[in-house]
């Protein structure tokens, strides 16, 4: 079975007045598509998870710990990690406590939310 992991910035953790985020964009609208994410990998059959991180240390700790606990196929890193400019030294550190942890996982990076398990499937090969 496909193992993938979804890792994120919590959606209450954004800085929505950041001018690179799109306009109108909300915690709830970012929740709803991390729940779009969820049940398209679910219905794929793929063992998903999906981790949300704060963007600061224990973050990094909290997911370094999950990545130490599961051999995954593949991680996610979604857009509220990597798209803000500001975000670019946290985002580092993410790939690279993704990359020490699992070094056999492929990383994958989706556009929105809901084309998750897309992301996934372009390096897993699994539909």
């Amino acid at each position: 079975m496909t193992r993938v992991l979804f890792v994120g910035q919590k959606p209450d953790t954004v800085d929505f007045s950041d001018p690179s985020l799109p306009p109108g964009f909300n915690a709830e609208k970012i929740q709803a598509g991390i729940d779009i994410a969820e049940t398209t990998m679910t219905e794929r059959g793929w063992d998903a998870d999906i981790f949300m991180i704060a963007p600061d240390d224990s973050g990094i700790a909290t997911l370094a710990a999950q990545m130490a606990s599961v051999d995954y196929d593949c991680v996610v890193i979604g857009g509220g990690l990597r798209i803000p400019p500001k975000g670019l030294p946290f985002f580092e550190k993410v790939v690279n406590a993704i990359h020490q942890s699992a070094p056999k996982a492929a990383i994958a990076f989706n556009t929105r939310p809901e084309d998750t398990a897309e992301a996934a499937a372009r390096w897993t090969g699994a539909d």
